[in-house]
């Protein structure tokens, strides 16, 4: 009986130590593919729950600080580790190539308009906003 207990805890042993390899290396594969694709000008999530675009990022030394601009011309300063994913851009289906890049032409030039406005300006149009509301 005893003996049958010591092979039991041997296979669960086993199983247990696979299994974790499989999950480090798993875990080994998504970081560099997140190292691979942050690159200055991606938009990304970090931890706290704050999108942002990187502005700069060593993939090679991650105890280095990466700089995230969570608003124009706010750009703080983040562990590499505080990324917590890319955010993917979403396309909409129904538009083709022409007009998608009009709606990007279009919100790009939207937010040089917010950039550009004062703090009384910004104001006034959020009252604007949720009068209409």
């Amino acid at each position: 009986m005893e003996i049958i207990l010591f092979g039991v805890l041997a296979v669960l042993l086993v199983f247990m130590f696979l299994n974790t390899r499989k999950r480090q290396k798993q875990m080994k594969a998504e970081q560099e593919e997140k190292a691979t694709k942050t690159v200055p000008g991606v938009k990304v999530l970090m931890q706290g729950g704050l999108y942002g675009t990187i502005v700069a990022y060593d993939p090679e030394d991650l105890d280095s600080p990466a700089l995230v601009e969570i608003a124009p011309g706010t750009v703080i300063e983040v562990h590499s580790q505080a990324i917590l994913r890319i955010v993917e851009p979403n396309v909409v289906d129904d538009l083709e190539g022409e007009d998608l890049v009009e709606v990007e032409d279009e919100a790009i030039a939207s937010e040089a308009d917010l950039a550009a406005e004062t703090p009384e300006e910004t104001r006034a149009r959020l009252d604007r906003d949720s009068d209409s509301k």
